[in-house]
């Protein structure tokens, strides 16, 4: 047989693995966006009439973190969707398994801040009682926290933060575990840059509306754009562009947000019936 034969048959030889991985990634891509997909669809049904605007009452802590987890997994995991190809790929196991349990890890960070979340509103409710009823410092309350949320996506944290998200490779390699535990701890610390680039974004999301499937829409769409476009800089300025319009909107015309719910004159503390 001539070299140039064996030569074809070897590279060939290696093709097969290489298509092999990459349709493993691809379906791995599907998976999270088939899983956004459905908690999409899941928090929509869920959320259905419970919008009472700014500082909605978050229900009870079981129910709220159980919209929040598949929240975090509907907004969350397309823009997460590359960084989770990336460790496949940069895995040595054929087995999904580890990509899976990365994202997991990553879904776990999220959860957490969740619980810290449901517990800051808990405490200022116990606090303040109804100061942040719509009717007393609820609105500007929400206007002053969407104005510092815009003012974040400026600060050198958060372009530190989403360097790492938009370019992971160099943390993946540094905070390099193997096996399964090590796929968990590294997606978590993932999460947990996620989670520094985005908080305040998700501040926003409280003050716009938690149980609003349109502001929810809206703040994940920011999440991806300033993830995914190519101009970094213009991605935090715009994002910062945007939430600063709104809390001006908010502030001296919130009836003029499309989409945004003027609450009922009531304590933020009143829980709204959730479902089982």
């Amino acid at each position: 047989m001539s070299a140039p034969a064996q030569a074809s048959i070897a590279a060939g030889g290696g093709l097969g693995p290489a298509l092999a991985a990459a349709r493993a990634r691809l379906g791995l891509v599907a998976v999270l966006f088939g899983v956004a997909a459905l908690g999409w669809w899941w928090t929509g049904d869920q959320m259905r009439g419970m919008d009472n605007g700014p500082w909605t009452g978050l229900g009870s802590f079981g129910w709220f973190l159980g919209v929040w987890i598949v929240m975090m997994a509907a907004m969350m995991f397309p823009s997460v969707a590359p960084t989770v190809a990336l460790y496949s790929r940069m895995t040595k196991q054929r087995s999904p398994r580890s990509p899976l349990l990365f994202a997991s890890g990553y879904l776990l960070t999220w959860t957490v801040a969740g619980v810290v979340a449901f517990v800051i509103g808990a405490a200022l409710n116990s606090i303040s009682g109804d100061l942040v009823a719509w009717d007393r410092a609820g609105r500007w309350t929400a206007g002053g926290t969407l104005v510092a949320a815009a003012v974040y996506e400026l600060t050198p944290l958060k372009d530190v933060c989403l360097g790492r998200c938009r370019s992971p490779l160099g943390s993946l390699l540094g905070s390099w575990r193997d096996g399964w535990s090590g796929a968990v701890q590294m997606g978590a610390k993932n999460g947990a840059w996620c989670v520094g680039c985005c908080w305040a974004l998700m501040a926003s999301l409280f003050a716009l509306g938690i149980m609003s499937v349109v502001w929810m829409a809206v703040v994940a769409g920011l999440i991806a754009f300033e993830k995914t476009v190519p101009w970094r800089r213009i991605a935090a300025y715009g994002t910062a562009a945007v939430l600063l319009a709104l809390g001006v909107l908010m502030l001296t015309a919130p009836s003029s947000l499309p989409g945004l719910t003027t609450p009922h004159n009531a304590p933020m503390s009143e829980m709204m019936p959730m479902n089982p």
